[in-house]
């Protein structure tokens, strides 16, 4: 088991949608393709619509000043400090902890870049429209390695994928988060994070951070979406998809992903 919605695998694309998975990471400046791109192009017509329309958004800049913004006004959850030794305590060595934060940031910029992008195809334009720009922080230094599934790791160690995925998602969520996946090379550091964030999700702060990642983005969407070029028509199944993602699990990670970096960094 890989990912449980339809998607296209990095290493299995080819012609056109490898050639637009890498103008998606080049133009928003990721080492990987997020799953809702590689989603996207299991959709007739979604994966083309979706980049033609959402391009300009992120190649303006703008996209990256606005998610910079977002994430320096959210009110993101954090867990209790790891105590001084825990990461090599769990056998997170030195080079190991280089790729973790190479892993969070890649991820924290995608899912912001991401959330508002792709959510300002799904709203109408509303507000100012933005203007200079900015790109969110993002390591480049450390190779990513590619995405575990199911059959690259023990069950223990999907149990605990599942685990986390649940935290903050609905109970018939059915979106895995690919960073959980591609951190289960370190099965210590997903038994941490879940321990340090399961309190968070059992006292209702996750469910708040989330909330409110969902509905400042919803404006900084509307401002953006006075960007997005006319792509022609859009693929029903592709709007359900941007709105499934963007409301939901995008919006869970962004502030997730963003308390895991802080945390190891």
């Amino acid at each position: 088991m890989g990912d449980p919605v339809p998607a296209i695998a990095e290493h299995e694309a080819t012609g056109d949608v490898a050639a637009t998975f890498d103008d998606i990471k080049a133009t928003l400046g990721v080492p990987v393709v997020n799953l809702i791109w590689r989603h996207l192009a299991t959709i007739d017509g979604g994966l083309d619509w979706a980049w033609r329309a959402a391009k300009p958004i992120y190649a303006s800049g703008q996209a990256g000043r606005s998610a910079d913004a977002l994430f320096a006004r959210l009110p993101v959850a954090m867990p209790h400090a790891l105590a001084p030794g825990a990461l090599q305590a769990v056998g997170i060595a030195p080079d190991d902890l280089t790729t973790v934060r190479a892993i969070a940031a890649g991820y924290n910029r995608g899912n912001g870049l991401n959330l508002l992008s792709l959510g300002a195809l799904v709203v109408p334009p509303a507000g100012p429209v933005p203007s200079g720009g900015t790109t969110l922080a993002a390591d480049p230094s450390a190779p990513i390695p590619k995405v575990l599934s199911q059959g690259d790791v023990d069950p223990h160690v999907w149990d605990l994928v599942l685990a986390l995925n649940g935290l903050g998602a609905r109970p018939d969520e059915p979106i895995l988060a690919t960073m959980y996946r591609h951190l289960a090379y370190w099965p210590a550091l997903l038994a941490l994070m879940h321990a340090g964030f399961a309190p968070l999700a059992a006292d209702g702060r996750l469910t708040s951070a989330i909330a409110t990642t969902r509905s400042m983005a919803l404006s900084e969407s509307a401002r953006l979406a006075h960007l997005r070029a006319d792509a022609g028509p859009a693929p029903v199944e592709a709007v359900a998809a941007i709105e499934e993602f963007t409301e939901h699990v995008i919006a869970r990670m962004v502030p997730i992903c963003l308390a895991f970096s802080r945390w190891v960094g």
